[in-house]
């Protein structure tokens, strides 16, 4: 769940960035430039992107401890002899997965 956290925080850290960067030409008090206008876009896309990679590998490690947990030399412990319970924390990450894959796609296409 920490490696979902984190994702999400580079996602939404990345996006918020990226908008405001895009607004910052249009405050009025805006006296000062912006050195190299594309460093925040770049900026923005590199943490939405780390944080989808963030999901990706926590989706996965999840998902391997999961099966190593479930594993016949466990079972005992557990006292369990079904399949497992799922627990939407995988799902979570899935689907976060995909609002950033979206983000990032959103403001590559919008700016490019």
């Amino acid at each position: 769940m920490a490696w979902v956290r984190t994702g999400v925080s580079l996602i939404s850290f990345g996006f918020t960035i990226v908008q405001f960067f895009q607004r910052f030409p249009k405050m009025e008090e805006a006296g000062a430039r912006l050195a190299s206008p594309g460093a925040p876009r770049i900026l923005g896309l590199a943490l939405i992107g780390t944080g989808v990679l963030c999901l990706a590998i926590s989706s996965w490690q999840y998902r391997r401890q999961l099966d190593y947990l479930w594993s016949p030399q466990f079972t005992a412990i557990a006292g369990l002899t079904e399949h497992p319970h799922r627990t939407p924390a995988l799902l979570a990450a899935i689907v976060l997965q995909l609002i950033g894959l979206f983000a990032f796609v959103s403001i590559f296409i919008h700016l490019a």
